[in-house]
């Protein structure tokens, strides 16, 4: 055994070569059951895939790198579901493409945003942070609330997240257009945020 041990110390190749194999398995039998678990794979009772607002919404959220600063992902504990409310479930996130849990937290949690306050004060809040929240050191986003919503892609991009599993129907598709017709970036991100953790509303 210890001439065994010698030699992959000795070994770097094969010490690697190792390390690398009892990793893979090791990640193997922790990652892989977790694609046959209804709980993870699953749409939560309620879930719908993103309208094409609240989509071009979510587009806009990643494009200005919101989740830099926002998690959405409330742990399981009890300092955490007090302020936020209901701890995270992977059910939530199955239309997120790229999901948006994290843990980093320079401004707080987003997942139970949805509802929390109005459209008026998101408006007001995006504008100028500071406007309601004295202590903010978040970026103002006033060119939201003057830029139209790029309509040009949407139905391409219904079309593709039909293709992978998301259940849009013909007419979701051929409307999306005209649901985005007069809005602007603004009006697309207060949908997405206002539907952020409502399917799991009411829930403690």
């Amino acid at each position: 055994m210890k001439l065994t041990h010698d030699l992959i110390e000795r070994k770097s190749a094969l010490l690697i070569v190792l390390v690398l194999l009892v990793v893979s398995v090791g990640g193997a039998v922790e990652i892989i059951p977790l694609f046959f678990q209804r709980s993870t794979t699953e749409p939560v009772t309620g879930l719908k895939p993103y309208p094409p607002l609240q989509l071009a919404g979510r587009d806009i959220y990643v494009r200005e790198g919101c989740f830099n600063c926002h998690s959405q992902m409330i742990r399981p504990f009890r300092a955490e579901t007090e302020r936020y409310g209901h701890y995270s479930v992977a059910g939530e996130s199955v239309y997120d493409r790229p999901f948006q849990w994290g843990s980093k937290r320079t401004g707080p949690d987003l997942a139970r945003v949805g509802g929390r306050y109005g459209d008026e004060w998101h408006r007001v809040h995006l504008n100028n942070p500071r406007d309601v929240v004295p202590e903010s050191n978040m970026p103002a986003y006033p060119f939201l609330a003057t830029t139209k919503v790029d309509d040009s892609a949407i139905e391409r991009k219904l079309t593709v997240l039909r293709s992978l599993g998301h259940p849009y129907t013909d007419d979701d598709i051929q409307g999306a257009k005209a649901a985005l017709a007069g809005k602007t970036e603004q009006d697309a991100l207060i949908a997405y945020l206002q539907g952020l953790g409502t399917a799991l509303k009411g829930i403690k």
